[in-house]
């Protein structure tokens, strides 16, 4: 209960009182004098200065998401990727080593396979589940561990305390997306994990109509990152965007209960279709990671993935033969969204990798709203034939 109300408590505005807090569209703050200025500057006084190193919407969105992870601060950026590589190159320098996930996002991929050896960082990518599996791909030079979990798209989880208890011994510092579960399912930061990553266009915002990305963390880690990479990469969260993912956030146990309520039916359903070799959903009892789920879960979340036994050509016929089902390569809408990774957000990675990290050519990703459960099911069963 403590829980949900901080989910949905909000703060009244102290200039006038206002219910909910006013948006303040504004490039920058006035100063009361020359001396208060120098004071905001210097760090001494915590007022505003200008829109891009803080704002009242986005620090009001920081307090109640740090609050929601467990974590000491909260970081907002423009979208997750933002997040994402602003969080590791705040942490990362040249010489350093990062273990990570072989199922993660394409873009997330893309960045460790690429963009990071331009500043001399080395990248291992390891299928492990646990601390024990992880523990002989550390070097002394391994600054970072990061994965997901779940992971995208597959959905294999990674057993959190493991890890973390590894790492807290190598002294390395770990580094999980919880963009598919929301703090609603799961906490990171209680699992031992040091830093929490959320593309929050998804569950926390919940209605596809804005870009975001979040940073919890250690006041210890989150105040340099803010100072040295926040202010001089420039991208911080819009202030209206902030105000719309504050308001998203006060539902999210609302549609996550909901959502996750009907992507149980719908996995029970489609593990009995002809048409489906596999799916991956931690609610069924055929899931391979369920002993992992229960020590850090509070639900089983509400996305789906399944192996078409056609695949490819079945996959893109799927795609073209929903009505209800909306075709879009985000998720953690209100709406239904389905999309075919290998031809969409994982295209991107090769074939061969693709495969080995889970990824297969018929596999379909399927984001479960909250609409009437029979009406997706109607839907997604005409498309199957």
């Amino acid at each position: 209960m403590k829980y949900i109300s901080n989910l949905v408590k909000v703060n009244k505005d102290p200039g006038h009182g206002s219910h909910i807090s006013p948006v303040y569209m504004t490039s920058t703050f006035v100063f009361d004098n020359a001396e208060i200025g120098a004071k905001r500057f210097a760090g001494e006084d915590p007022g505003f200065m200008y829109s891009r190193l803080g704002n009242p919407n986005v620090r009001e969105l920081e307090e109640k998401v740090a609050a929601l992870e467990f974590g000491e601060g909260c970081l907002a950026f423009s979208s997750g990727m933002a997040a994402i590589t602003g969080c590791l190159l705040g942490i990362l320098q040249a010489g350093d080593h990062v273990v990570a996930h072989t199922a993660l996002y394409g873009a997330t991929h893309a960045f460790l396979t690429k963009t990071v050896k331009k500043f001399g960082i080395d990248v291992t990518f390891v299928p492990f589940k646990s601390g024990e599996e992880l523990e002989p791909h550390i070097t002394d030079r391994t600054k970072v561990i990061y994965f997901e979990t779940p992971s995208n798209p597959t959905l294999s989880l990674v057993d959190m305390k493991s890890v973390a208890a590894i790492a807290k011994q190598k002294g390395v510092l770990t580094v999980v997306d919880n963009t598919f579960l929301s703090p609603y399912l799961q906490n990171p930061i209680l699992c031992g994990i040091d830093i929490v990553v959320h593309s929050a266009t998804k569950y926390l915002s919940g209605h596809g109509y804005l870009i975001g990305g979040l940073v919890i963390s250690s006041k210890e880690i989150i105040d340099p990152m803010r100072k040295e990479v926040q202010k001089t990469m420039g991208a911080n969260l819009a202030p209206m965007d902030a105000w719309l993912l504050f308001q998203g956030i006060r539902t999210l146990h609302i549609r996550m209960d909901r959502s996750q309520e009907n992507a149980q039916i719908l996995a029970e359903r489609l593990e009995k279709h002809k048409a489906i070799e596999r799916v991956y959903f931690p609610g069924l009892e055929s899931f391979e990671d369920n002993n992992i789920m229960e020590k850090q879960m509070k639900g089983p979340g509400a996305m789906i993935s399944f192996v078409l036994k056609e695949g490819y050509e079945a996959g893109v016929t799927l795609m073209n033969s929903v009505k209800l089902c909306t075709l879009a390569v985000s998720l953690g809408d209100v709406g239904t969204l389905i999309q075919h990774p290998a031809s969409m957000t994982h295209a991107i990675i090769p074939k061969e990798e693709r495969e080995k990290a889970g990824i297969h050519d018929g596999l379909v990703r399927f984001s479960v709203g909250i609409e009437d459960v029979e009406d997706i099911w109607n839907d997604l069963e005409k498309a199957l034939e």
